[in-house]
């Protein structure tokens, strides 16, 4: 079994306001037939990052995954079959995420995933609101020279943020959460200065991308 929470760890937890940023990694990119292979996160609030609030499990996948798919996210088949039980891992990664507001990059596939996974474990997940960054950063930013779709290794190359392993689901979140305090910092110069307002943008933002491409 492989996983930890950190609650705390000599700093306190934040009483309010705590969003956290989540990723995953799965056994491909199907989120009707591909399965939970990990689950990373990372909580922040008005100081910024609380890398004591974190959490980082694999889901055990006794079958393993392909050898490309391996290659991607540095899982092997081992840590797979040694990893945490789906249901012990996704009511862990319950406990810590309690109702807090959700971000991630390409939201909807984690989210999908997550919520899947959930139901097949027997899992309850509390209710949030979620935000995509990936649409917030286009809304605030122009995209990085030659990235008609921007992905998230051009918008922290943009940043200048550095993620040393990527395709880690906690690696993936803080570099992530580091993205979206650029990003919220820059939306409050546009009057967005909540969650909800974050969340806006980024809906406007895919609202154009859509009407744009139409």
């Amino acid at each position: 079994m492989i996983w930890r929470a950190l609650f705390g760890r000599g700093e306190p937890r934040s009483a309010g306001g705590r969003w956290i940023v989540v990723d995953t990694e799965t056994s491909g990119l199907d989120v009707e037939r591909d399965v939970l292979l990990a689950i990373g996160g990372v909580a922040l609030d008005a100081d910024g990052v609380r890398p004591g609030d974190s959490f980082e499990v694999v889901v055990r996948n006794e079958r393993g995954s392909s050898k490309e798919n391996i290659v991607l996210h540095g899982i092997g088949r081992q840590a797979q079959a040694d990893g945490a039980p789906a249901t012990d891992a996704l009511r862990a990664f319950a406990a810590w995420a309690e109702a807090a507001p959700a971000a991630g990059f390409h939201v909807p596939f984690d989210r999908a995933v997550l919520a899947r996974a959930a139901q097949a474990a027997g899992v309850a997940l509390a209710q949030r609101s979620w935000l995509d960054v990936a649409p917030l950063a286009s809304a605030l930013a122009p995209a990085p020279p030659g990235t008609a779709a921007p992905g998230l290794d051009d918008w922290l190359e943009h940043y200048g943020i550095a993620c040393p392993v990527r395709h880690n689901a906690a690696g993936d979140a803080l570099a992530t959460a580091e993205l979206l305090l650029r990003l919220r910092a820059a939306a409050r110069r546009e009057g967005a200065r909540d969650f909800a307002g974050l969340v806006r943008l980024a809906k406007r933002q895919r609202w154009l991308a859509g009407a744009a491409g139409a």
